[in-house]
């Protein structure tokens, strides 16, 4: 269990410095590159995301079976799965190869109404590096997996941070001597070399993991594949569903108004990120519990403990970007990109709820019933992206976000009665104990201090007085009006973990 918490807590703190150093280094980079240059980084980082998938959901699924042979001490089970998987991901090697291979001569084709014939030829480079990256990094991710399959979440997570430092500070080096787009695509690459090397000593030398084929059926792959051609689809469809939209807008605008979406759709996604962590966690809870047996009951008593923790920081984060995020992004990059904060929004206002229900998911891995989760979740964001597309011809950037977005929100509204129905979790439960409480003060939290700080100037002095009143007022309100002693009791006890 303390693995687990501080498993949770240094992801929040990696989120934490992820999030910090971004903002703080994203004015800098686009200075040094140009708003041009640095929509070609965004759009080619967009193209060649859609690749990211290609592990198939392995990732997951090694997280799930690892942790029910684990659960059963079948360490034959063990062996021979981590055997398996490997084999697959030389497979998965090839498909990357074939699948990057078209990217790359298609390019032209894509992108010659709205690039250069310069930015053409950078853009064939990085996604040369690229493929080699994602080469590497795909079934690097399978270690990180055996690690959560192992509950041993402090190690990967400690290292990421460690990474992401280390990135920072050669970033602003290579920048400041001269380098590009290609230059911070060779740097992650390398990066992404030495940090795998690192993990592959912890996993097998510090942990002891062993592999071993003893048999390869079909059956087998199947039953493998089953399950995590489901986790695919979903991690395929997250990629369409923010980086389509980065895509659409190259093929018919400018690479200035790709940079535009870009950074609105980063700091939608440091939002979605910050719930998501804990579900990056509780999967092999989950997977424990469903199989010691445990009720419906106690299934949306977990939820309800669940989603509530993640509303007290999910809703601080976005009551305070409302107020706020404007004047942010005003004096942060600039007025030219301030319909990133409209983007940013609705990412935010959309992904609110479905993030406290991020239990859910895990439970349907556990289940195995993630499958019309996945299906649903495909059909409505090409339903978004295609609104999308329909009302970016006459809203620009914020029509395509609009678009996108509603198609997420109808899908939610579906998968709240599938839970309900199909999983046997009592949604009007969740709604009435997990987010009806936050509501009133949510409301008068924001009133409250909309009508103290909107009448203050716009200066960075002035913007950090404004969010120390914000948090402030959100602290002692939620603290006081909405927390029950449960609750403050584990966030007592989580600052006794930190310090």
């Amino acid at each position: 269990m303390r693995e687990q918490k501080l498993g949770v807590i240094l992801s929040y703190v990696n989120l934490a410095i992820t999030n910090i150093t971004g903002i703080l280094i994203t004015p800098y980079t686009i200075k040094m590159l140009g708003p041009s240059e640095y929509g070609l980084y965004s759009l080619i980082g967009a193209f060649v995301g859609y690749l990211s998938v290609l592990d198939l959901g392995l990732n997951d699924t090694i997280v799930r079976y690892v942790a029910k042979y684990r659960v059963e001490e079948n360490k034959k089970e063990e062996e021979n799965f981590i055997a398996v998987s490997f084999i697959l991901y030389i497979v998965i090697g090839v498909l990357l190869v074939i699948v990057g291979s078209f990217f790359y001569f298609s390019i032209d084709d894509f992108f010659k109404s709205t690039l250069t014939t310069v930015e053409i030829e950078k853009a064939k480079i990085m996604v040369l590096i690229l493929l080699f990256n994602l080469a590497i990094t795909i079934p690097g991710g399978a270690l990180v997996g055996i690690c959560s399959g192992y509950k041993r979440f402090v190690f990967p997570r400690f290292l990421t941070i460690i990474k992401y430092v280390v990135r920072v500070i050669l970033l602003c080096l290579i920048l400041y001597m001269g380098s590009k787009a290609i230059g911070i695509v060779i740097l992650d690459t390398l990066l992404n070399l030495v940090f795998i090397l690192i993990t592959i000593y912890f996993v097998f030398f510090k942990l002891k993991v062993t592999f071993k084929l003893y048999e390869l059926k079909i059956p087998y792959i199947k039953e493998i594949f089953s399950y995590s051609i489901w986790v695919f689809l979903y991690a395929l469809t997250f990629q369409f569903q923010w980086r389509s939209g980065q895509f659409v807008i190259g093929t018919n605008s400018n690479t200035t108004s790709v940079a535009i979406f870009a950074i609105g759709v980063m700091l939608g996604v440091y939002f979605t990120t910050f719930g998501n962590l804990i579900n990056g966690v509780l999967l092999p809870k989950a997977v424990e519990s469903i199989g010691q047996g445990i009720t419906n009951q106690q299934l949306t008593k977990q939820l309800i403990r669940v989603g509530r923790l993640s509303m007290v920081i999910l809703l601080f984060i976005l009551c305070g970007f409302l107020l706020l995020g404007r004047e942010f992004v005003y004096l942060w990059i600039g007025k030219l990109y301030s319909q990133a904060f409209e983007i940013a929004a609705l990412i935010m206002i959309v992904y609110l709820i479905p993030l406290t229900q991020g239990y859910t998911h895990s439970i349907l891995q556990a289940k195995n019933l993630h499958r019309v989760k996945s299906i649903l979740f495909f059909i409505f964001t090409i339903f978004g992206v295609l609104l999308g597309k329909f009302l970016s011809d006459h809203h620009g950037i914020v029509g395509m976000i609009i678009g996108i977005a509603s198609g997420f929100l109808l899908l939610h509204v579906l998968l709240n009665f599938y839970y309900h129905f199909k999983l046997g979790i009592n949604m009007l439960t969740f709604f009435r104990k997990g987010i009806l409480p936050f509501v009133f003060p949510f409301c008068i939290i924001y009133g409250l201090n909309y009508y103290l700080i909107s009448y203050l100037e716009v200066s960075w002095s002035l913007f950090f007085v404004k969010g120390i009143i914000y948090a402030c007022c959100y602290a002692v309100l939620i603290y006081f009006v909405v927390l029950t002693k449960e609750e403050k009791d584990f966030f007592k006890k989580t600052i006794k973990i930190i310090k």
